[in-house]
């Protein structure tokens, strides 16, 4: 089962499985279900506390709902909006080509086999040559690259539901164990950093001396005037 960070608006992180999105709007708050329908598991709070409980709820939910139900079909279900026929997803054609050596153009459908975890297969369907096709041979050919389309698509569906089982059991174990993630506390808000005086910069001994030496004399100050001589 894979997981990912979430943070709500509260400030707290959670450990959130996939198939579970967080809604925060207005006030909506809680966490919503997606697989087989959606389904809201509400916080019942307004400032957060009731997410735990609600995620715990939801991944319940989502257990049950990974043991009873097929996974969600992640194949194309429609043929693309550009595509130039009528014919079903993952079937195009005819593809007409003239091998090495060959003296008549064949013709085929190309169709194009899911596979659960690897990559695709391309398959080719022959319906016959310039000279030997006809509408009933193409019906036939369509035909059978519809049956082995289908039964890809079966096969892969089969395989994603067995690797959702096997997933959802996991999670299940983790819930049994009580190892369902809890909220990370808030990281403290930083105090805001105090201004620094800088102490005031030093002046070199030599530098003060001959700043002194600049600084014009004070003059002296003046003498009492002597008292008069003794009077006569």
């Amino acid at each position: 089962m894979k997981y990912r960070e979430v943070v709500i608006f509260s400030g707290h992180t959670f450990k959130v499985p996939q198939n579970i999105q967080r809604i925060d709007h207005l006030a909506t708050h809680g966490w919503q279900l997606r697989y087989g329908g959606t389904k809201l598991f509400s916080d019942h709070t307004t400032d957060g506390s009731g997410a735990a409980a609600a995620l715990e709820a939801a991944t319940k939910e989502l257990v049950r709902r990974i043991a009873t139900l097929p996974a969600p079909s992640r194949l194309q279900q429609r043929p693309n909006h550009n595509k130039s026929s009528a014919l079903p997803v993952g079937i195009s054609g005819p593809i007409v080509r003239q091998r090495r050596g060959g003296r008549v153009r064949d013709c085929s459908l190309a169709v194009l086999l899911p596979r659960f975890g690897e990559s695709a297969k391309r398959v080719n369907v022959y319906i016959g040559t310039e000279n030997t096709y006809t509408p009933e041979r193409f019906e036939q050919a369509l035909q059978r690259a519809v049956e082995l389309r289908e039964a890809a698509v079966e096969a892969y569906q089969k395989a994603s539901t067995r690797a959702m089982r096997a997933a959802g059991k996991e999670l299940k174990d983790t819930l049994r164990a009580g190892l369902v993630p809890t909220p990370a506390a808030k990281a403290p808000k930083s105090a805001p950093a105090k201004a620094v005086t800088k102490p005031a910069a030093k002046v070199p001994a030599k530098a003060a001396a001959k700043g002194a030496s600049k600084a014009p004399a004070k003059a002296p100050a003046k003498a009492p005037a002597r008292r008069a001589a003794a009077a006569r």
